[in-house]
């Protein structure tokens, strides 16, 4: 099945709507759009919530142009700008909503309270009424949340009707400042904010089911409802429930999901890995039954905002994903008129032969395969806070994780695996049976996460004696302050003098390994004294493998080659006598996305740096039926050629700055 353009495009009201639309019909036929998704008075055209004759004339025009579009034999989907609202940007309220109000008692002047009756009726209605005209999917945008609503300080939710909620739970009055206070408060979670987040949640889902009952009535059951979603962490500190939230917007067993995974503007191709791991983890949280449609945008929208190269990549990384679509935002809003820009048709016309060559070999269920992080949606609700008063340290997530591996050139899953990494304060939210069973494989652990499981009485399984934190500023911490990690010969080195940097880490976990450990790595001072043991190996009591890591932060450690090295051979030796990952070297930033397929193996690998590389697989058995395909920005897929010298496969040609190369074999 060939990939799929779903074009978001805002039309502005006015007496040349029907040339408008023609216009837009034009260019969807010269860019190969399947869909176009309507906006509804969008960014610069958002003048507060639509309702009377402003509602009025968002109908009117959506009804026009829906139907022109139709006729043009093209797929037709809504997306009403605001819910709960975005930011207020100078806008009020005029229907008299509940505000939001942020922890610190900022209230909003043109966001409403997810509690309030009168928002949730005006909502309701809203959708109800577009409904009426047949849409495929009616999106409910990002602002569907809690967090991140600006001018609020982390966000709303904080509101008198909320409060009350709460106080019912609690039984007694509760303010914003005590409830604050008790959901922030250092160490174990107090139970409020267990209580807080059910409160949202409910609030949330009880929107939800009943926009949905009003969507499926008014559209006879034509209409779906889409939910645009946010990072993982933070929607784990308004405990979001993933299956119940996708349940409650269900319209027939159906609905769709539109998982933001891209950067907005310009960014480095490294930042790939982020997209290769949001894409990942949104898919394991999202039903089966769920069509996804990740949303490709640039912000602020121009063309110059964001790179044809990057949207190509960007592009390629959701078809991977298995996408059912792609959610196109990359017109300037404030146009309104799509044939001003036929380089953003030249761009989709060049980008389909790999999104469709993509599709082509992609499996019906895709299986990822590599390091397991595991995922654990309520994780804020088992983070222990160190400073307090602020939500935003509630907020954890494997990214972090997924971006050392991935930058480094290891595939990772968001589902089982032989060999898992737990880092930081996700070591709280997996109950004792789920721990031990880690255990039984290979984990890696970085100072954080050892520290805790220590507290929980796994240090016998995970070669620890005794471990502490150590802050930067702790200058009771003799010798010295930490510095550099000094790698001992038998860890993966070429050489017994390689040294990386520790410099940057905000704290270092002191470790004292029990006298069967394997040391790899030892701390030093600036004057190169000793300071601690830096990284250990050790093979537990119950069959598994264990590496730890001192440093609290590892995605802030440098990345080089000596480091990636020291990745590679801890993977090896946590795999035990089972090795299979593919591990990826060659360049910096080679990022890799892992596939199992009926017969064997799928690894395409993008080129994160702005420098050309050729890509070293380094592989545990010599592959069979090796085939390999270069894939470069904006271009059709060429073959490619890749030698086995014993160990690795090369690949022979270059491959640019965000390119991939596709590898196959079994």
């Amino acid at each position: 099945m060939p990939a799929r353009y779903h074009l978001r495009f805002q039309l502005h009201p006015g007496p040349d709507l029907h040339d408008r639309t023609t216009e837009l019909v034009k260019f969807c036929g010269e860019a190969g759009v399947d869909e176009v998704v309507l906006l509804l008075g969008a960014e610069e055209l958002y003048a507060g919530h639509p309702a009377g004759a402003d509602e009025d004339l968002w109908f009117e025009t959506a009804a026009a142009a829906a139907r022109q579009l139709r006729e043009a034999g093209l797929l037709v989907s809504l997306n009403p700008w605001v819910t709960a609202g975005h930011a207020d940007r100078g806008r009020a309220d005029r229907l008299g909503f509940t505000p939001m109000v942020g922890p610190d008692g900022v209230v909003a002047t043109a966001q409403a309270s997810f509690a309030c009756p009168r928002w949730r009726a005006w909502i309701t209605s809203h959708y109800a009424r577009f409904a009426t005209l047949g849409f495929r999917v009616l999106w409910l945008e990002d602002d569907f949340r809690y967090h991140n609503h600006a001018p609020l300080t982390w966000g709303g939710g904080f509101e008198q009707p909320m409060l009350d909620r709460l106080s019912a739970l609690v039984g007694e009055p509760v303010t914003h400042e005590r409830a604050v206070a008790a959901v922030t408060a250092p160490g174990t979670p107090h139970p409020w904010r267990a209580l807080l987040q059910q409160v949202w949640r409910t609030a949330q889902l009880e929107v939800a089911a009943q926009i949905a009952a009003a969507v499926a009535e008014s559209s006879g059951g034509r209409s779906r409802l889409g939910l645009m979603s946010s990072e993982l962490g933070v929607a784990s500190v308004e405990g979001r429930d993933w299956p119940a939230l996708f349940q409650a917007l269900a319209i027939e067993g159906e609905a769709a999901h539109r998982p933001h995974f891209a950067r907005y503007s310009d960014a480095p191709g490294r930042e790939l890995s982020f997209s290769l791991w949001t894409l990942e983890v949104q898919r394991a949280l999202r039903p089966r039954w769920a069509s996804s449609e990740p949303e490709i945008e640039n912000w602020p929208h121009t063309a110059w905002s964001k790179s044809d190269t990057q949207t190509w990549s960007e592009l390629v990384a959701a078809q991977l994903a298995g996408s059912d679509a792609m959610f196109l935002n990359v017109h300037p809003m404030q146009s309104g008129q799509a044939q001003r820009f036929p380089d953003i048709a030249e761009m989709l016309r060049r980008s389909r032969p790999a999104l469709d060559w993509i599709a082509d070999r992609q499996p019906r269920e895709l299986h990822t395969f590599g390091v397991g992080l595991p995922v654990r949606p309520e994780a804020a609700a088992h983070v222990r806070a160190r400073v307090g008063g602020d939500l935003g340290e509630l907020a954890v997530d494997a990214g972090p994780a997924a971006d050392l591996l991935l930058r480094y050139g290891v595939p990772v899953t968001a589902g089982p695996a032989p060999v898992r990494v737990l880092f930081g304060q996700l070591a709280w939210a997996f109950d004792d049976a789920e721990v031990r069973e880690f255990l039984r494989g290979g984990t890696l652990l970085d100072g954080v996460a050892a520290d805790i499981l220590v507290r929980r009485g796994f240090g016998d399984l995970i070669g620890l004696a005794s471990v502490g934190l150590v802050t930067r500023e702790d200058h009771a911490a003799a010798p010295g302050p930490y510095a550099l990690e000094r790698v001992a010969p038998t860890a993966g080195s070429d050489t017994a003098e390689v040294y990386l940097s520790v410099n940057n880490q905000p704290a270092l976990a002191r470790l004292t390994p029990v006298a069967e450990a394997e040391v790899w790595t030892r701390i030093l001072t600036p004057r190169q004294e000793p300071w601690g043991v830096g990284r250990f190996v050790f093979r537990n009591a119950v069959g598994g493998r264990v590496a730890v890591l001192a440093a609290t932060a590892p995605e802030l450690l440098p990345f080089d080659d000596d480091g990636q090295r020291l990745l590679h051979a801890t993977i090896r030796f946590l795999e035990a006598d089972r090795p299979t990952l593919p591990l990826v070297s060659g360049g910096p930033h080679l990022l890799p996305h892992l596939l199992r397929t009926d017969d064997g193996w799928s690894l395409t690998v993008a080129n994160g740096s702005a420098d050309p590389a050729r890509p070293r697989v380094d592989l545990p058995r010599a592959p069979e039926g090796v085939t390999s395909f270069r894939l470069t920005p904006l271009a059709e897929p060429e073959p490619a050629t890749s030698t086995w010298d014993g160990r690795h496969l090369r690949a022979i040609e270059h491959l640019p700055y965000r390119g991939w190369l596709r590898v196959d074999w079994h």
